[in-house]
């Protein structure tokens, strides 16, 4: 009797609840939508329940889907672990690093020249992208190590936690507010505010739900263009107002101040080395390009 679960099958249903965007999932995958959204339906079918809630807002897990999701991800890591069996635990001679998007840190310049000196002849090519997308990247070999965001699911790798970045607001130069050097999240109840799509990185839009929630913060949102340098243009010319991981401050912007956000430790944003748990030699590398003396067991 042929099984009604294999793994190219739970590898599109994990892109997708990694995803909860169908669109999102195909891209990540490199194909087109239809064919994604029919072999759902077919391992749906093959399952005899729904997996994924599909509604005009988006796509979200049913209580199958939430059953099944930890099997998947079991599944890839077995599959990850078993390739890197067969792969030494050297450092590759072309290191593929991955770096967030979501933040911009003033010690990513430069990063691939200080492991090029740490150690001469390996070649760095380095990508930028979600830390969901890395993730999944380096799960599948894509990538050999990525700078992350945090909080993100990363079950499978060893983490090394290395800076927190406290948020802060930014918003146009003439506002009334930015008189002020510290500003609450009360003072901008009734300010539209640019604010990214929970897929682009889920656990982290989960904790800063939270902390709103705390707070009885509920903004008039906009959707966060994935370009920072569009995403000022939009706030300097009046549109909205932006939370930013406090590293993009340094990106000066005419129309744009920033200002400390009180509750901006609170919605701070963590940045960490991933890798497999195969790789410490790689780990110990990037660690010192950080400028971690001794990488730390990981978290």
């Amino acid at each position: 009797m042929s099984s009604k679960l294999d793994s190219r099958s739970l590898a599109l249903f994990l892109a997708v609840a990694d995803a909860l965007s169908f669109r999102q999932a195909a891209e990540a995958l490199h194909l087109s939508q239809p064919p994604l959204s029919r072999a759902i339906r077919e391992l749906e079918a093959r399952l005899g329940t729904a997996l994924f809630d599909r509604h005009a807002r988006g796509v979200g897990l049913t209580d199958a889907g939430r059953r099944l999701l930890p099997y998947a991800r079991g599944v890839a890591d077995l599959l990850r672990q078993a390739e890197a069996a067969f792969q030494g635990a050297a450092v590759p001679a072309t290191l593929r690093l991955g770096l967030t998007s979501a933040a911009e840190p003033a010690w990513f310049r430069g990063l691939a020249d200080r492991v090029q000196a740490l150690q001469p002849g390996v070649a760095v090519a380095v990508s930028s992208d979600t830390s969901p997308r890395l993730v999944r990247q380096l799960r599948k070999g894509q990538l050999d190590a990525a700078f992350i965001a945090l909080p993100t699911d990363v079950r499978g790798l060893d983490v090394l936690a290395l800076d927190r970045l406290p948020m802060v607001v930014a918003l146009p130069s003439a506002h009334p507010l930015a008189r002020r050097r510290l500003l609450r999240l009360a003072d901008l109840a009734d300010e539209p505010i640019f604010w990214f799509e929970r897929a682009r990185q889920p656990a982290f839009y989960d904790h800063c739900e939270q902390v709103f929630a705390r707070h009885r913060f509920a903004p008039t949102r906009l959707r966060e263009p994935a370009d920072h340098h569009v995403l000022l243009a939009g706030v300097a010319a009046g549109r909205g107002m932006a939370l930013l991981a406090g590293s993009f401050a340094g990106l000066r912007r005419a129309g744009v101040a920033y200002r400390r956000l009180a509750e901006g430790d609170a919605l701070a944003l963590g940045i960490g080395l991933a890798v497999p748990p195969e790789q410490p030699a790689l780990r110990a590398l990037l660690a010192r390009a950080c400028g971690v003396p001794r990488a730390p067991q990981a978290n």
